[in-house]
């Protein structure tokens, strides 16, 4: 993977309530920042949700999308993760076309990259991939040959890595 940076993460905390997704989406496309992804799930504490947003490095500069985001009144924290500090995730659901004779390729290509076949049809295979946005791209490219039916992606999620620079661990003392 690249060190070249080509798009923010944002993690951008909000009120739990109806309508704020469509602000937030709304300040984007009226400034015209890109959006790479998005998505949004309430979080460990039901009063709020979670909206991941990736958004294209040359779009918009980063403190331009923050001040913005800032003035929704919904908006309860909004914290950067720069791409190489960060685990992203993203699932892909894929129904490719699966003859008889690609069926087994395509089997062998599932069980390289850690997929899940979801269901199976007469000609068809609709398969699953959780992973970084990067493997699920190079998934779907594999599978393009094999002619793709439907495709899916949910968008990143994403959380910043732990810090594991301190390893040291303190002695449990027996009572």
């Amino acid at each position: 993977m690249t060190d070249h940076i080509t798009h923010h993460i944002l993690s951008v905390l909000v009120e739990n309530k109806a309508g704020v997704l469509a602000r937030v989406s709304g300040l984007f496309a009226r400034r015209g920042f890109n959006i790479i992804s998005l998505a949004v799930a309430p979080t460990e504490d039901e009063r709020f949700s979670r909206i991941t947003i990736a958004v294209d490095v040359a779009s918009v500069p980063l403190e331009q999308i923050t001040k913005q985001l800032f003035k929704l009144i919904s908006v309860v924290k909004i914290t950067e993760l720069d791409p190489r500090e960060a685990v992203e995730r993203e699932l892909l659901l894929v129904t490719v076309d699966a003859p008889a004779a690609s069926r087994g390729q395509i089997i062998e290509l599932v069980n390289v990259f850690e997929g899940r076949i979801l269901n199976v049809g007469h000609e068809r295979l609709t398969l699953s991939l959780e992973g970084h946005p990067d493997k699920l791209d190079d998934f779907a490219e594999l599978l393009r040959p094999y002619g793709i039916a439907e495709l899916q992606r949910t968008g990143r999620v994403a959380l910043a890595k732990l810090d594991n620079s301190s390893t040291r661990l303190r002695p449990v003392r027996a009572s």
